[in-house]
């Protein structure tokens, strides 16, 4: 794994992305479930699901993006299985490597290994010291959307040019303890801002409520420039807060314990997105 142009990573990325179309195209024709169509930096389907929930009253929407760091990695194609029936729209993939912090989780294979299996977007979050060297692989796995920290001690708008150049949604996040201004100048380069409302590193953890303000904050500053860029949530969300956290202005709701704790994982999204919503 090793470092690389955005040529490198279009060019090889190409090949990978075409063995992968046959494989999603012979599952279409055998009838198996499919997911609502990924889109790229475009941003259509992001529209149409909009005027779809205008239509419901509502004037915005809620995505789910089941955390796999809970998930059973025994049964992993079962576990996208049930998520896809739950019409979830994300999968998120929390990547750590044991230095930018502590807890190890999984590289490339896992992440190359899901996207064979399923349309859903693949919402990768790099908790790495090092997330340049490593943007190759990931592109090349699959990722939809790659998310690095503010943290890294690396040129964050280069590496979220780079981002872009492989045709890859970019967006940025920070620890709890890290002003959330330090996410302000990246915006005009981001498609989504990840609030963590945990410690990065490990799964379970409790929500911390001064995370709504850290969101209310993000969305006036995203609103006061113009932008178009979607707010994530992630640590510690469920029922009881999500209509908190979607009044204060996050949009996909990541959720793994949560999810994934009791195997009843579709009535689990749809409780978290109902409660979301004001249902």
């Amino acid at each position: 794994m090793s470092l690389c142009s955005p040529e490198d990573i279009r060019g090889e990325v190409k090949g990978v992305r075409g063995k992968r179309q046959e494989g999603r195209s012979e599952r279409r024709e055998a009838g198996e479930y499919e997911p609502e169509q990924r889109t790229r930096r475009s941003g259509s389907g992001d529209g149409n699901a909009r005027a779809a929930e205008r239509k419901r009253g509502t004037d915005f929407m809620i995505k789910i993006a089941p955390s796999f760091l809970s998930a059973d990695f025994r049964v992993l194609e079962q576990q996208v299985r049930s998520v896809e029936d739950a019409r979830a729209e994300y999968i998120h993939l929390d990547i750590m490597d044991g230095h930018f912090v502590p807890n190890l989780t999984f590289g490339p294979l896992v992440v190359e290994a899901i996207r064979k299996t399923t349309d859903l977007v693949l919402d990768v979050h790099l908790m790495i010291a090092e997330p340049g060297k490593y943007l190759k692989d990931f592109v090349q796995a699959g990722a939809d959307i790659l998310t690095v920290h503010v943290e890294v001690e690396e040129d964050v708008p280069a590496l979220l040019s780079r981002i872009h150049e492989a045709d890859v949604k970019a967006g940025a996040t920070l620890r709890p303890s890290t002003p959330v201004e330090a996410l302000f100048p990246l915006l005009p380069e981001l498609d989504l801002a990840l609030i963590m409302s945990v410690e990065p590193g490990f799964g379970g953890q409790a929500f911390m409520p001064k995370s709504l303000d850290r969101v209310r904050a993000l969305k006036a500053e995203i609103a006061r420039r113009g932008l178009d860029v979607e707010i994530e949530i992630d640590g510690g969300i469920g029922v009881d807060n999500a209509r908190e956290v979607a009044k204060a202005g996050a949009r996909v709701l990541v959720a793994g314990s949560a999810i994934f704790r009791n195997g009843a994982i579709a009535e689990n999204v749809r409780a978290i997105r109902s409660a979301a919503m004001g249902g």
